[in-house]
């Protein structure tokens, strides 16, 4: 009998059984996965993980989930995989192996979703939507990593998610129902506990208008196949929607912004050069 854990990702999953390039029919694969394919599910991608892993890629109804099984097959692990200089993989393979939406018709969904505007408003010279959870350490990092970028021109719309911690939603609820937001979400990230991994501000009671705006953002973070944070959604020179999961190296952010390069020396960001 398949775990629960797995049922749900059954559930929320693919439709026909497919073998993607690699892949054979008589090769072995974790029971659980193969179970998952039994009831409909999609085999997207295998590919190979560190430390002798892989890296499972399965779809149902348009929804997608990535998967590692040990090297005997007989764990299955779901969730962040985390290098030893604090890289997400997970959010890389999701970036290189997840199909891509048609992100042009979600984009006008993003300018009528509830953000936080910082850096250069009336005229910016350019956009930027960043989802983005008031405990991430990355979504730390991209705040800090943009600064400069919004002293000459950038504006950043930053779209509250909650899902890491059980603190998440209350923080992300005391910056939507803040007198200023701004200055809320700005508290919270310039007061970021990194040893602990949590926004510097303190929980609230969501009321019934901040729920239904996560809510919101939550199911629309879904709609562009977003499997955390941070990520950037934003328009390139000819005026394509771009989508990056996950902190983008800093030497990414000009050809993000549109923006010459900008000094970074902040010495929590030398490692994403």
């Amino acid at each position: 009998m398949l775990h629960n854990k797995f049922k749900y990702l059954i559930n929320i999953l693919g439709f026909a059984l497919l073998l993607p390039c690699g892949l054979t029919q008589a090769e072995t694969m974790p029971k659980p996965i193969q179970e998952m394919l039994d009831n409909g599910a999609t085999l997207i991608k295998k590919f190979a993980a560190p430390s002798q892993l892989n890296g499972w890629v399965i779809g149902k109804n348009g929804r997608y989930t990535i998967i590692y099984s040990t090297p005997d097959n007989k764990t299955l692990l779901a969730g962040d995989l985390i290098d030893e200089d604090g890289n997400n993989l997970t959010e890389t393979y999701a970036d290189k192996y997840l199909p891509k939406p048609d992100l042009a018709p979600l984009y006008e969904k993003l300018e009528k979703s509830t953000y936080i505007s910082e850096g250069t408003q009336g005229a910016p010279k350019s956009v930027i939507y960043v989802f983005f959870d008031p405990n991430c350490p990355f979504c730390h990092f991209a705040w800090k990593a943009l600064q400069p970028y919004e002293a000459v021109g950038l504006q950043v719309r930053w779209i509250p998610v909650a899902y890491l911690m059980e603190t998440s939603t209350g923080k992300a609820a005391a910056i939507l129902q803040s007198q200023d937001k701004l200055a809320t979400f700005r508290e919270n990230e310039t007061q970021y506990n990194l040893p602990k991994h949590e926004g510097g501000i303190k929980p609230v009671k969501p009321n019934a208008a901040s729920s239904k705006q996560l809510q919101a953002n939550s199911a629309l973070m879904h709609e562009f196949g977003i499997t955390g944070t941070p990520a950037l959604v934003w328009k390139d020179a000819n005026g394509k929607v771009q989508m990056k999961s996950g902190l983008p190296k800093l030497k990414e952010l000009p050809g993000m912004t549109g923006l010459p390069e900008q000094q970074i020396d902040d010495p929590e960001l030398a490692r994403f050069q």
